[in-house]
């Protein structure tokens, strides 16, 4: 079941992304770490909140023409220990490559933040990683929504 005990804290915190065209980033000599490739919403019945991302991931990956083992690091939003372990199941993804410096239960998951801060999360490990390549950041959202975006390392 879900509980408090099982669930992302109540966490403050801010975050900031900024998004460009490659040509202007090297116009103004902003170095940038991610290649942003593609981004798919799915649903599901609202009273599986959570889950959402099982069906938004398919769709983006087939988008794309990936499958799970092309995608290098992946990082699910953790809203709920279970809803973690639930979408990890459903999809096979490998545990190696799936939130490897934590989930939101320990870094934390400030309101309206989600999605920058996975991209921030995604895009630090990438640049660490040189043999990676792609990962995927996904969020459930709530009324049974899920999202998924692909991103490809810029190094």
């Amino acid at each position: 079941s879900v509980t408090a005990g099982n669930s992302s804290q109540l966490s403050d915190g801010a975050s900031a992304t900024l998004v460009m065209l490659r040509e202007r980033a090297d116009q103004l000599g902003i170095p940038y770490k991610l290649i942003f490739r593609g981004f798919a919403i799915a649903g599901c019945e609202p009273e599986e909140m959570g889950v959402g991302p099982v069906f938004a991931v398919p769709k983006l990956l087939g988008r794309n023409n990936l499958s799970i083992e092309d995608i290098d690091l992946w990082e699910l939003n953790e809203a709920f220990a279970v809803q973690v372990i639930y979408c990890r199941d459903r999809l096979g993804l490998p545990m190696e490559k799936l939130n490897v410096n934590g989930g939101s239960i320990s870094i934390g998951h400030p309101f309206g933040v989600t999605g920058s801060r996975l991209t921030g999360t995604l895009a630090n490990e990438l640049a660490r990683s040189s043999g990676s390549r792609f990962g995927v950041v996904t969020m459930c959202v709530g009324g049974g929504q899920g999202a998924a975006g692909l991103f490809e390392a810029a190094h």
